[in-house]
């Protein structure tokens, strides 16, 4: 039977790497974690992810993420790929404090634009009869009503992760090729346009963790040399494609590694 992996609330560190100390991360942290079922077979490791994230006219969650607001949550529709008959997802993502909840709703795609409207989810509109997922498109909706949102941005990256063998104690994530293209519409293609590079060639690398901080991944962190640093794929690529640079894009200085030694850094 699948494991349900979602992490309804943790904590998440992350940092941004070039891609050789990327690669030497994947090798250490494969003596603690098992590769995600979803990039298994996959010639790179990694599984397309695909989000759009609706936000008001006045762009409420983004202003909320880029002043540093303790409270504040995300609305994002997510997919995997192309298929009429496959799921989207409804995620209110919250950041309570330091601490991050997260809600899941898997929605028909039919329905979408139905459920955006204010209809109330029936039995044809949703995947799962799970009251959590239900509970979750009621909020997701409703937050929406709330603020007037409408679909913004279309984000997307190839996601290499890492999670323990039977629990959702802990998730690690390597991230690539993330880009962001404007998307005011409720149409769910993995094909953009013309995409922005928010990191360019840069990784970003995740840590999910629900309870007592993995004293590997401390390990990890002084073994790499690697720094914390914020790194909001859907405001950096707001900001991006707006001409501006927020705070919390100011990046550690990029280095290439061999093994797990430092090499010269990079220009």
């Amino acid at each position: 039977m699948k494991v349900d992996r979602m992490q309804a609330s943790r904590f998440e560190l992350k940092y941004i790497v070039d891609d050789d100390t990327a690669l030497a991360i994947r090798d250490f942290v494969r003596s603690f974690l098992d590769l995600d079922e979803n990039g298994v077979g996959q010639p790179d490791y990694a599984y397309p992810v695909h989000s759009i994230y609706l936000d008001s006219i006045m762009m409420k969650t983004y202003q909320d993420t880029i002043n540093g607001n303790k409270n504040r949550y995300k609305l994002r529709i997510r997919f995997y790929d192309d298929k009429p008959e496959s799921p989207v997802f409804f995620e209110l993502k919250r950041r309570m404090n330091n601490c991050i909840m997260k809600q899941r709703g898997t929605v028909k795609r039919h329905a979408v634009q139905r459920l955006m409207d204010g209809f109330v989810p029936g039995p044809d509109d949703l995947f799962s009869k799970d009251a959590k997922h239900l509970v979750a498109v009621q909020n997701f909706v409703r937050l929406v009503q709330q603020i007037g949102a409408k679909p913004q941005v279309h984000v997307a990256y190839r996601r290499e992760a890492y999670v323990p063998h039977n629990d959702n104690s802990a998730r690690l994530t390597l991230d690539r090729e993330i880009r962001t293209e404007r998307h005011p519409a409720y149409t769910f293609s993995t094909k953009m346009a013309k995409p922005l590079y928010v990191w360019g060639k840069a990784v970003v690398v995740e840590l999910k963790f629900t309870n007592r901080f993995p004293e590997w991944f401390g390990e990890m962190v002084r073994v790499f040399d690697l720094r914390q640093c914020g790194a909001a794929k859907y405001a950096d690529g707001v900001a991006l494609m707006d001409g501006t640079t927020p705070k919390h894009r100011n990046m550690p200085r990029l280095t290439t590694r061999i093994g797990w030694g430092r090499a010269p850094a990079m220009d």
